[in-house]
């Protein structure tokens, strides 16, 4: 399973944060592969719908995330902004944050 995160928006713009962040779960151990797999099964991501939220009209800096989960043949993407109203997400999106690989600029 390969899970990329795109984060774009907010109140400061820096080039660097729009580049995806990535988890291969070939490259985790086992545990963490579970841990991981556990949070795609509780966010129940493949059953989101493509949008789950936008911002309100007029709203400004809010941050855009893109996630894009590949599973063997599967392949899903949920757009979201901050704030994340979906705890389980939240959890997802903070994983990816925190194990994941910033991939360089192309």
């Amino acid at each position: 399973m390969q899970i990329s995160l795109v984060t774009t928006g907010g109140f400061a713009y820096f080039p660097g944060l729009q580049r995806p962040i990535v988890v291969d779960t070939g490259q985790l151990n086992d545990a963490e592969e579970r841990a991981l797999t556990h949070l795609v099964e509780q966010a129940n991501f493949f059953e989101l719908p493509a949008t789950l939220n936008t911002p309100h009209p007029g709203s400004a800096d809010y941050q855009n995330y893109t996630l894009t989960i590949r599973k063997g043949r599967r392949q899903h993407s949920v757009q979201f902004v901050d704030p994340i109203n979906h705890d389980p997400l939240q959890a997802l999106v903070e994983y990816v944050q925190q194990h994941g690989v910033r991939q360089p600029a192309k």
